[in-house]
């Protein structure tokens, strides 16, 4: 067993104001000591890295210079926030990451008075903090708010809606905007950081509040020239221009990994700010740990991994994963269709897209953070004759709904939507699962809404999805690996709202929407030995749905249970509209609907949290022999 790393700085800070006793002169190797720490604890647990090792110095500074928790401090997305829940009264805990019952791998207001917001997501922290710069205005408080967002989440076009809206109102509030990746301007050593702190300082600023003041006696026209001017000319100095025409005043680029540079500039806009302040840092993810600084994009996120050599573990899946599934059946269909794109929203590696582009980078497109353009791109292309496959996460996927209603639904536009993680994601929680899409796009008026039982079936999709042309149509599969069925070389072309009996029974009847399939054979082994023949059906579809082989399972069984890793008001609740509206309750049968619980439920390993759903084959079990009015038998419970 391996010792835990020195950490004698550390050692003394549990919350930030044990900051304030610490010289400014050791902040390094307090920096250091975080470092080790994370890496440990992310060793043990999985989770984000490189996001977080970046951000050590940044962090260390805003709570020692700001008053946390009383001034707000906001992490846009949230997988920079291991050094930040270290210092803040978590680190006994913070090898409890993204397991059960332990620490959430985002920030989360239910955690820590030091989280004032929840995100998983990213580019929510401009507008949060503008709500609570509002807030602190309007009760008249001296309280701050920081919102630190990463480059990649200004490419959504929420930041910017907020930066405009905070411009607008000339409130009080402080945009730190980490720039790991794009580079957006470099910081050009000591000259960068005597610009910045010159103009953070209480001279600069106080020049610019004069020239605010100056609008009462010229007019708000001359006076927007002489400031748009003096903001262009130093806008060529700092690049900040573009934030400048916002409303916010700029600052930097400075080094965030130099306290030297940090804290005068953060100490100054403390004191001397009194509008909108945007301070452009440039930091390097994973900074500190070599082999994350080599490879930012693979240690984003990790498994379990080795310290000293970086080595990851990765359990020997007994099928291919779903994600993989997807990738290569698309490239298939690819080959064989020009008109086939891919568009994803900064995933690339994540659902599988990465393939293609490395094959057909003419027609693969990153949209960046922005998952509403990458709807209506789609759209875009659907309408010139193209055949785009706009791959999201079930839970990005909520982000672009209106454009998913509004320039895909409406238009009937042939747009196709595989929707990876559906249901539970494991340490990821309840930001990540995958719970509503069925019950969002089966309500929508002619769109065809699949889900795949298995890895063999989600090839049958692909392809299906990619001959459909008569309108939306959209696929969801789950993280993780598949189920070990024998694979095509190509999929089969489905026909469109057909499911498949999978067993025959007689009395109980099982409809399976998704990957719960396997679970619903498992029941029936056991049903089958306690007396009740059962019948196992993969519905395929929740819209449209297979009319004659409900009406069948209706007629000739008993109980008909519904299992789904959705949400209540997806397939389920379709099935029983169906049902009521035929009168094939009319007789007597039993139906029960399995869905997700209507809980938010914390993270945990995918098969506890399918178990406490009840949507397992011990749940399958327990929800028949209800419907039947009996209890489990005992050899069956027990076994």
């Amino acid at each position: 067993m391996t010792s835990l790393p020195d950490t004698p700085l550390l050692d003394k800070v549990e919350f930030p104001k044990d900051l304030k006793a610490i010289e400014d002169r050791d902040l390094p190797q307090l920096a250091r000591e975080v470092r080790d720490e994370m890496i440990d604890a992310v060793s043990k647990t999985g989770g984000h890295l490189g996001a977080g090792l970046g951000v050590v110095e940044l962090t260390i500074a805003i709570h020692k210079v700001f008053d946390t928790p009383d001034d707000r401090l906001i992490f846009d997305v949230g997988h920079q926030c291991y050094p930040h829940k270290i210092l803040t009264g978590r680190r006994d805990r913070i090898r409890t990451l993204r397991q059960e019952d332990g620490l959430s791998g985002f920030t989360k207001r239910a955690e820590s008075e030091y989280d004032p917001f929840g995100a998983a997501h990213s580019s929510t922290s401009i507008s949060a903090g503008l709500g609570m710069a509002v807030a602190a205005e309007l009760s008249k408080t001296d309280r701050k708010v920081i919102a630190v967002i990463g480059d990649g989440a200004m490419s959504a076009g929420m930041a910017y809606e907020a930066l405009n809206n905070a411009g607008a109102l000339d409130a009080r509030l402080i945009v730190i905007l980490n720039d790991n990746d794009m580079s957006i301007a470099p910081p050009t050593g000591a000259m960068s950081a005597y610009l910045a702190r010159l103009a953070s300082g209480r001279s600069y600023m106080g020049f610019r509040e004069l020239g605010k003041k100056l609008t009462a006696y010229l007019g708000k026209t001359v006076d927007r020239a002489i400031t748009r001017a003096v903001e262009h000319a130093r806008g060529y100095v700092t690049g900040g221009t573009m934030f400048e025409e916002l409303g916010f005043y700029h600052i930097g680029p400075i080094d965030g990994h130099s306290f030297e540079h940090l804290l005068p500039v953060l100490r100054n806009v403390r004191d001397n700010a009194k509008g909108p302040v945007l301070i452009h840092v440039v930091t390097q993810k994973g900074k500190g740990y070599a082999p994350a600084e080599a490879a930012a994009d693979k240690y984003h996120g990790v498994n379990k991994f080795d310290v000293i050599t970086g080595t990851q573990a990765k359990a020997k899946p007994n099928a291919p994963a779903y994600t993989a599934v997807f990738a290569d059946a698309l490239v298939e269909e690819a080959r064989h269709d020009e008109k086939i794109v891919g568009i994803t929203a900064a995933m690339p590696n994540g659902t599988g897209l990465d393939k293609l582009q490395t094959l057909f980078p003419e027609r693969t497109f990153d949209v960046g953070i922005a998952e509403q353009h990458a709807v209506t791109f789609a759209a875009g292309l659907a309408a010139e004759g193209f055949k785009p496959f706009c791959a999201l996460y079930s839970t990005f996927l909520q982000r672009g709904y209106d454009q998913v209603v509004h320039d895909v639904g409406i238009q009937g536009l042939p747009v196709r939507f595989p929707i990876d993680r559906a249901g539970f994601v494991g340490a990821d929680g309840p930001t990540h699962a995958g719970s509503f899409d069925t019950g969002f796009l089966a309500a929508l008026p002619g769109f065809v809404v699949m889900a795949a039982a298995d890895e063999a079936e989600l090839k049958h999709m692909v392809r299906t999805a990619a001959a459909y042309d008569e309108g939306p149509i959209s696929f969801r599969y789950p993280r993780g690996e598949g189920v070990g069925v024998p694979m095509p070389e190509r999929g089969e072309i489905l026909e469109i709202g057909r499911g498949r009996i999978v067993k025959q029974g007689s009395k109980v009847a099982l409809l399976s929407f998704g990957t719960r399939l396997a679970d619903c054979l498992l029941a029936a082994e056991d049903l089958d030995a306690a007396g009740l023949s059962t019948t196992v059906a993969d519905a395929r579809f929740a819209k449209p749905l297979d009319h004659d082989l409900i009406r069948q399972l209706a007629r000739h069984h008993q109980v008909v249970v519904t299992v789904e890793e959705g949400a209540v008001g997806g397939f389920g609740s379709h099935v029983m509209h169906f049902l009521v509206n035929e009168g094939l309750l009319d007789n007597g049968l039993k139906v029960r609907s399995l869905v997700l619980p209507d809980v938010w439920m914390d993270q945990a390993k995918p098969e506890v949290m399918y178990a406490r759903a009840g949507l397992d084959a011990s749940g399958i079990l327990k929800t028949v022999f209800a419907a039947l009015g009996q209890d489990v038998p005992g050899v069956i419970a027990a076994g």
